[in-house]
């Protein structure tokens, strides 16, 4: 068995390297046109899927787990000080209509990908129905569909592989499609409008002028990481409370459960009640964005290391096509009938990223490209995706059988 130059139990040396690596990018991204144009999430990104494939950093370690665990949990409610839920609803209807026809994209992508490849992959079916829950869910689906239809574990492995590289690569394409001429000629993008609007400098970059030094105190820092802290402990302590309260003996009950329980959903919701309703308090923190916005970059990074590219050629090359067939199709679809709809172009993105990375990676998209208003509601629409993403998982197995 192959390993890393630096174990996965070496600690200190990866949290150094992913926070150094964060610090890198946004430091290029604020400093060379051309990195603000690549952005700074696809810059963090590449750089480690990089380091995992030269086998500098392993590919899984608990640091990993830990910025999944604590670090993006906190992330979501700093970034969410200064959302108004009135605002939130008013703005959500429209992303939810598009994040739904994008689900539709997502099960036919399974259906085509299904019809040209089972003959050549084994257990495809169990496949699609991991997939379909995985790519309008999130990995709880992918897991709840791989235990629902018993699908072998190397099967799941080489799945889990072949995810997690064309996810990688499909936010590259996502991150990137916004500076495109052919998108901004064929779509509105008043986000995008509204960013670029912001005065530059001669040697600044968009992301420089926006993140532009602020007045700070400690007081706010400190108000900042304690109140993030103190959602995040009461929504996980709520979350397992209401997860004890709710039976999970039928598909109804069971999908209710993972509803109330969410811990995401409840951090969203917690966030947001307190920013609509005590709002003089939130608003008045200042310093939450930043914070927050680094610890995403932390995200931007740990994603990007999974992507095994070797691994892929040796054990999932047709999983690879089929997941890309998957994939394009739901681009197609989303954006066939985004254009059609008359949708913004940043919606038509936020629903295609929420489908296939979930509200995480939706979120922390719309926080790298400054398009504050839609975090709020990509990640109510996103977290809607867990619910319906076993209902779809469940459906295509079945039907695909």
């Amino acid at each position: 068995m192959q390993t890393s130059f630096i174990s996965a139990d070496n600690t200190w040396v990866l949290w150094a390297i992913i926070t150094g690596w964060a610090a890198f990018s946004i430091f290029l991204e604020q400093k060379y046109q051309w990195a603000a144009k690549i952005s700074g999430a696809i810059i963090a990104l590449v750089g480690a899927m990089l380091l995992s494939n030269l086998r500098i950093i392993p590919t899984d370690s608990a640091v990993y787990d830990q910025i999944w665990g604590y670090v993006v949990p906190l992330a979501i409610p700093l970034l969410l000080f200064k959302t108004n839920i009135k605002k939130i609803w008013k703005e959500s209807g429209r992303l939810l209509i598009i994040f739904l026809i994008s689900s539709m994209g997502t099960m036919l992508g399974a259906t085509i990908g299904y019809l040209a490849l089972h003959n050549y992959i084994p257990d495809l079916s169990k496949i699609a129905a991991m997939m379909s829950g995985s790519y309008i869910g999130g990995g709880v689906n992918f897991a709840a569909m791989a235990s629902s239809f018993e699908v072998p574990g190397e099967l799941v492995s080489a799945a889990v592989v072949a995810d997690n590289l064309l996810m990688a690569l499909y936010f590259f394409v996502l991150i990137t499609i916004p500076a495109m001429a052919f998108f901004r000629k064929k779509f509105k993008h008043p986000h995008i409008d509204q960013v670029e609007q912001i005065e530059i400098k001669a040697d600044e970059t968009i992301a420089s002028s926006y993140w532009g030094r602020k007045e700070i105190s400690l007081k706010d820092i400190a108000f900042s990481v304690a109140t993030a802290f103190a959602i995040v402990a009461i929504s996980t302590e709520l979350s397992k409370y209401i997860g004890t309260l709710i039976p999970t003996d039928n598909s109804v009950s069971n999908t209710l459960n993972m509803l109330f329980s969410n811990k995401y959903l409840i951090i969203t919701t917690l966030t947001m009640i307190g920013a609509t309703f005590f709002s003089d308090y939130f608003e008045n923190i200042k310093g939450s964005q930043e914070i927050g916005t680094f610890l995403i970059y932390l995200f931007f990074v740990v994603i990007g290391v999974p992507a095994s590219i070797i691994l892929i050629i040796q054990k999932s090359p047709l999983l690879l096509v089929y997941t890309t067939v998957m994939v394009v199709t739901n681009m197609i679809v989303t954006f066939g009938f985004g254009k059609l709809l008359k949708f913004d172009l940043e919606e038509i993105i936020m629903a295609s990223n929420a489908n296939i990375g979930g509200p995480t990676t939706a979120a922390a998209m719309a926080i790298s490209k400054g398009w504050t208003s839609l975090i709020a509601p990509v990640m109510l629409v996103g977290t809607l995706g867990y619910i319906i993403g076993n209902y779809f998982g469940i459906l295509m197995g079945n039907l695909l059988m």
